[in-house]
This record gives structure tokens, sequence and C-alpha cells, in this order.
């Protein structure tokens, strides 16, 4: 099968760090389905883990990918969601290889029917970041789900990425939350507005001043998405007095003793804890891809793919992940195809 690794990690800018080559096709065994792969979208972790991770003994190439939408293929003999002909997405494993091949095993206790009403490319953009987001907001954040009035502003900073996205449609549609986002350019702007967030301020500017010219309610939740290490300052001083903070990123170091005035709290965010640990409910993100997949269809949510790189191979997943690099990606990019 046709398949996108790398041997060793480099930036992406060397013909070596991404490279097309031929793989066997994998055999599914206990809950795992194999799944002959459509569509993938590219994220932030993809372009991270290439820069830390060599393949594991036995692997030629160490093969990246966390989201797909595809097809059923085959299944294990202790599957019991899905069967062959099943159209599917999901986020992987990062604990196996990736998505960036013509057919991968997953297992089955995270993977969703694909929304009816989305193609591959639509669907592919979705399972990472929906599942971050809702995880954070509800799980994490503790953001009360209905669409009764809540007395509280959700910030979230970096409102136009992957994450930021889906985070903003979830909590405008499920929660009363006021929903302010940070967004520093004219495009990630309008983005955001166009999500359905309520205001828009520029997170390299002085963030308070601003918040407070907008007179909302008090920011007790931050969904704090990137730069946590530079705004952590400035997010603690925002922060309402027993707020709690989200984090998904990696910030080298933050100093955690700015909450304790104000009992704040911190949560870290990381939608591959499941999976990782093969936790008790690990079926959970089943559960949830399927209430997402029901919302898109009804039109609650929406896809956030922005841009499609054409089809699956080493040269448009590096120039993925080249812009993801670069800090200018709007929304999702999507590979479709091989």
């Amino acid at each position: 099968m046709k398949a996108v690794g790398y041997k060793t990690s480099l930036p992406i800018d060397q013909a070596d760090s991404l490279v097309d080559f031929e793989a066997a096709k994998p055999e599914p065994a206990g809950r795992d389905i194999r799944v002959a792969v459509k569509a993938v979208s590219v994220n932030p972790v993809d372009t991270k883990v290439r820069m830390r991770a060599a393949p594991r003994d036995g692997e030629p190439n160490k093969i990246l990918g966390y989201d797909a939408a595809g097809i059923v293929d085959a299944v294990g003999p202790d599957v019991t969601l899905f069967k062959a002909g099943d159209e599917v997405f999901y986020a992987g494993s990062i604990l196996r290889q990736g998505t960036n091949a013509e057919f991968h095993l997953v297992d089955e206790r995270i993977v969703g029917l694909k929304p009816k009403t989305l193609s591959f490319a639509q669907a592919a953009a979705l399972p990472l970041t929906s599942i971050t987001a809702w995880e954070l907001l509800f799980d994490r954040l503790g953001a009360l789900p209905g669409r009764s009035v809540d007395p509280r502003t959700l910030l979230i900073v970096g409102g136009a990425g992957g994450v930021g996205s889906i985070l903003i449609r979830l909590a405008r549609r499920l929660t009363g939350l006021t929903v302010l986002a940070t967004a520093s350019r004219p495009e990630t702007v309008k983005w955001c507005r166009e999500l359905g967030a309520h205001a828009v301020i520029d997170h390299s500017k002085p963030m308070k001043d601003q918040i407070a010219a907008l007179k909302l309610p008090e920011v007790a939740l931050i969904a704090s998405l990137t730069g946590t290490q530079d705004h952590f300052p400035a997010l603690a001083d925002i922060l309402a007095p027993q707020g709690k903070i989200g984090v998904i990123d990696d910030p080298a170091s933050v100093n955690f003793s700015l909450l304790k005035g104000k009992a704040g709290s911190l949560h870290w965010e990381s939608m591959f804890t499941r999976s990782s640990f093969q936790t008790a409910d690990m079926i959970g993100q089943h559960r949830l891809l399927s209430d997402v997949a029901d919302m898109i269809d009804k039109s609650v949510l929406r896809t956030t793919l922005e841009q499609t790189f054409g089809t699956i191979n080493a040269a448009n997943l590096k120039r993925a992940h080249a812009l993801i690099e670069s800090g200018k990606s709007v929304g999702k990019i999507v590979l479709e195809g091989w």
C-alpha cells in the first residue's frame, strides 16, 4: 500500500523530512478495524511528532496522521460496532502508525460513523479538533451544556486554529456562555466572527484593556490554545476569581503560582489520553463522534475545512506542515485521495 513517512526527524524543507514509500497492508486483530483511508487532515501535533519521534523498532518509516475519514475494509474478531463498508471518521492513537497510508488500523472505540451530509474531505477535518474542543469545554473547564443563560465569558486564545474554530462553534451552539476569541490578522478575525464569536480581540496587544472596553461578563473560563507560555501572566490577571484555564499546547515554563490568590485552576487537555492509556471510558470518544456527526447532519455544527492541498503524498503533506509551522493557517487543511 502507499504511505508517507520518515526515518529521521528533519526540518520540513529537507528532502527526506517526508517521503512516499510502499508498506505492507496491516491485518486487523482484536477490536481493530482496517480503514481504507479516503481523506486526512493535518494538525499541529503532526509537525511536533515529526520533529521529536523516530520510527520504532521494526518500522521502516514512521507514519504520521491523526485525522482520517474512510471506509471500513475489514474488522478484527472482537469488533461489534462496525462492519465492512461503513463510512467512518476518527482521530487515531499517537502510539500507533498514523493515517497517512492507504489502509490504517484503529481501535473501534475511538471511531464514529461519518456524518451523512459531509464528503470524506469535510469529515476528515473534524475528529481531532472536535474531540479536543468538546473535552476541553465540558470535561476540563466544566461548561454547562444547554442554551440557558450562563453569566460568564469564555476566552478562546487562538480562535482561528483548528481547535479554536470548533470550540467557538460548540460554545455558541451548545452553551449560554459569552464567547470571546482572539485573533491577530484581518482574515482570522473575520473567520472567528463568522463562526459565531460574540467579540474578537487581538492577542498581540494587551488583552485586559481590550476586554474591559467590551464590558462583557467576567472571564471565568479560558481556553489557551496557543502561546500559553507568553500569554500566561496576562491570562492569570484576566481570569475571574475561582476561574479555570484549559491548556492544549506545550509551554516550557509557566508560573502556576499566579493563580493561587484567585484559587484559579489549570487543566490539561489531550485527546490522546483515552487511547494511550486504554481508559475504562475509552468508548466515550466513539459516542462523542456519534454526537458530532448527528449535530453536523442537523446543521448545529459545520465542518471547519478551509483548505484542500490535493492528493495524499509527501509533497502535499510537506506544504501542509510548512503552513502549520508558519502559524498562519486558518481552519483545517485536508488532503484527499491517492
